[in-house]
């Protein structure tokens, strides 16, 4: 094999990993928008279609979200994972954790660009704004990812990184009523107010206080 043509195979299997991630990044993002939900079958070649791309890098991108923890493998096909009921409450005390020093560090870290960000998110998902349920859920994953980034911290971005399809897989099943949304709004809004002024344990306190909230209407609505 000449130079030329191993540099132009590296050059195809680099540019076929760039697509297998871009693709995995997409179903990703579909999964926690709630656009696919647990339990529910995917098949390859409708995916081809709907990002555009061959089935290898499609497979690639699914193998990648199964050893995530996303996708499981059936007689039947690929699967989003189904909700583990006696995780539930782990899920939320870690999410709690994560959520609240992650908020804590934001506190110190943060820059008023990022604050200014977040608030006109809480903005937008503010009723009577009508937004789709998957849209809401992306601008909320965005929400909470953009506080971890600004907390700084690798090690505590991994973990929220783990706990983060559990935690949106719990929510799936439960329908939020418009109370609900309002109230957790109003909670992403503190969060926030605490963030501008620099307050770290009033930061920590709602964002902990967010999680639980949250778990106070969903372990019941699973029936747990």
């Amino acid at each position: 094999m000449s130079d030329r043509t191993a540099r132009a195979g590296g050059k195809r299997a680099g540019n076929g990993d760039l697509i297998a991630d871009d693709a995995r990044a997409k179903l990703r993002s579909m999964i926690l928008g709630s656009e696919f939900k647990p339990g529910q079958r995917l098949v390859e070649e409708d995916l081809c279609a709907a990002l555009g791309i061959g089935r290898t890098p499609v497979r690639e991108a699914l193998l990648l979200l199964q050893g995530e923890g996303y996708l499981a493998r059936k007689r039947r096909g690929w699967v989003v994972q189904d909700i583990d009921r006696s995780k539930v409450h782990a899920v939320f005390e870690s999410r709690a954790a994560i959520e609240g020093a992650a908020a804590r560090l934001a506190a110190r870290r943060i820059s008023s660009k990022t604050c200014d960000t977040l608030m006109a998110m809480v903005d937008m998902m503010a009723p009577p704004n009508a937004l789709s349920r998957p849209e809401l859920n992306r601008i909320n994953t965005r929400f909470h990812k953009l506080i971890v980034d600004a907390a700084e911290n690798s090690i505590l971005a991994e973990f929220h990184e783990r706990t983060q399809f559990f935690y949106w897989m719990l929510r799936v099943p439960v329908l939020f009523g418009e109370h609900e949304l309002q109230a957790t709004n109003e909670q992403h809004r503190r969060i926030v107010t605490a963030l501008m002024k620099r307050d770290q344990d009033e930061a920590e306190r709602a964002a902990r206080e967010h999680v639980e909230a949250t778990m106070a209407i969903v372990e019941p609505a699973l029936q747990l």
